[in-house]
């Protein structure tokens, strides 16, 4: 199971992680806190607090999906 730490900023950058997340042929799965969302349901995705950082899991490996995620990379806060 792979994990990872995003940002998505806007409701552009949540339709394409939506759109990227749909293309793989495994589950994706994106949550914050306790509520955990199938990554590939628009709905889903637009529930959570996307001010926030939110933490994607996958078991599976698509090039592109990966491309995007490092692109969407939450950015460490120095404290």
């Amino acid at each position: 199971m792979k994990q990872r730490i995003i940002r998505l900023s806007t409701l552009e950058d949540a339709k394409a992680f939506v759109t990227a997340a749909m293309k793989c042929d495994f589950d994706v799965d994106i949550f914050y806190n306790r509520v955990t969302i199938d990554a590939k349901s628009i709905l889903g995705v637009l529930s959570l607090d996307l001010t926030k950082n939110l933490t994607v899991e996958y078991n599976g490996e698509n090039e592109e999906f990966e491309d995007f995620l490092d692109r969407q990379a939450a950015k460490k806060q120095v404290a």
